[in-house]
């Protein structure tokens, strides 16, 4: 007896879905055309032209990430539309560290069944993120693999390229004693810590519908899934006006850990926790998790999205520019000389702490 002839279909893979997709989410990336991009989809890859994008010397700068297990809240909660910020974000924030214009960017989706309904939220999100980074999506990959994902999960992974000119390249290397850190607040938790934060939720039974104090109308789960706020077009002009000499994303490893990645050997990092206070969230999942001020600082943000090093001088310029590109801005501490690291220090009252803490990190 003859067996039936199998289909891709029948392994559970639907190619006329993910043409479907793709033909749904061209106008999408078309959105996020610039000098350089045409942002069409549809090739074998993406092409972007440094010369039309106007760079003379240019040096190449890549970096990719992932949501992390935020993924795992926002398939909870069926709120997708913000994740491919993150998503976004967590690549672009890194390029600006170093001087570079985020160029164009290339996502990743995988999923054991594809929901289009979902995919086509997520990819609207990445090209939102584009939009905000200036970047082109010019490409990306869907990925229907079953038996690999739980149902109605998926993974999201991200790869962008920026260009710098050879002569502004961040690196450092100009930072000095006496220099200033001026802190750029974030927009939340961004996207590191969340395993923490999930194994907080499951201890405490909290419900992500809740609506908690300090949160007005926002659930737990609307303030958790907020996205990762992208700082590059506020800090480019003063990237390309060399006024800054040193920028840190706080991402995995806190304040403690991301400031000194861009310190010289003989530069140190003071951090005063007094300086600004610590957002809602914050507190709670510090009592929810009674966690201590030193894991704070090297765990989450703590309401600093990025570091910002300058000349003393520089401070009232950067800081007056910055506001005017619509962030909030703290003088968060200075350089000090000795070992490269970072110590956060102070009465840190507003971090359910009474008494005067020290944390400090080595590189």
């Amino acid at each position: 007896m003859s067996q039936k002839p199998l289909t891709y279909a029948d392994a559970g893979v639907s190619i006329d879905a993910g043409n479907a997709l793709v033909k749904s989410i061209g106008p999408l990336a078309k959105s996020t055309a610039r000098a350089g991009a045409d942002a069409q989809l549809g090739g074998f890859g993406g092409v972007f032209d440094l010369k039309a994008a106007g760079y003379a010397d240019p040096l190449l700068v890549a970096a990719n990430d992932g949501v992390g297990t935020k993924l795992k809240l926002a398939i909870e909660t069926g709120r997708h539309d913000g994740v491919g910020i993150d998503l976004v974000a967590m690549c672009a924030n890194d390029l600006i560290v170093q001087g570079a214009e985020p160029l164009f960017f290339l996502d990743y989706y995988a999923t054991g069944k594809l929901d289009n309904e979902v995919a086509g939220a997520v990819v609207a999100s990445i090209a939102d993120g584009c939009r905000q980074a200036g970047c082109a999506l010019i490409g990306g990959e869907t990925a229907e693999m079953p038996g690999m994902y739980a149902d109605g999960d998926y993974d999201l992974a991200g790869f962008c390229v920026g260009a710098v000119e050879r002569a502004r390249v961040l690196t450092g290397a100009a930072i000095t004693p006496g220099d200033i850190i001026l802190g750029i607040a974030s927009s939340g938790v961004h996207s590191n810590g969340f395993s923490l934060v999930r194994r907080i939720i499951a201890r405490q039974h909290w419900n992500l519908d809740e609506r908690l104090p300090g949160f007005g109308d926002r659930t737990l789960g609307e303030v958790l899934l907020e996205p990762t706020r992208i700082y590059v077009r506020a800090l480019l002009p003063l990237v390309q006006e060399e006024q800054i000499k040193g920028l840190a994303h706080i991402t995995g490893g806190g304040l403690l850990e991301n400031i000194p990645r861009v310190l010289p050997e003989t530069c140190h990092a003071v951090i005063e926790a007094e300086r600004w206070e610590l957002p809602a969230i914050f507190s709670l999942l510090q009592d929810g998790g009674n966690i201590a001020p030193d894991e704070m600082a090297r765990t989450f943000n703590c309401g600093v999205g990025m570091a910002v090093i300058v000349a003393p001088e520089q401070v009232g310029r950067a800081s007056q520019h910055l506001e005017g590109a619509g962030e909030t801005v703290f003088e968060i501490g200075r350089i000090e000389g000795g070992p490269q690291g970072c110590t956060v220090a102070g009465q840190a009252g507003s971090w359910n702490s009474s008494r005067d803490w020290s944390a400090t990190h080595n590189a």
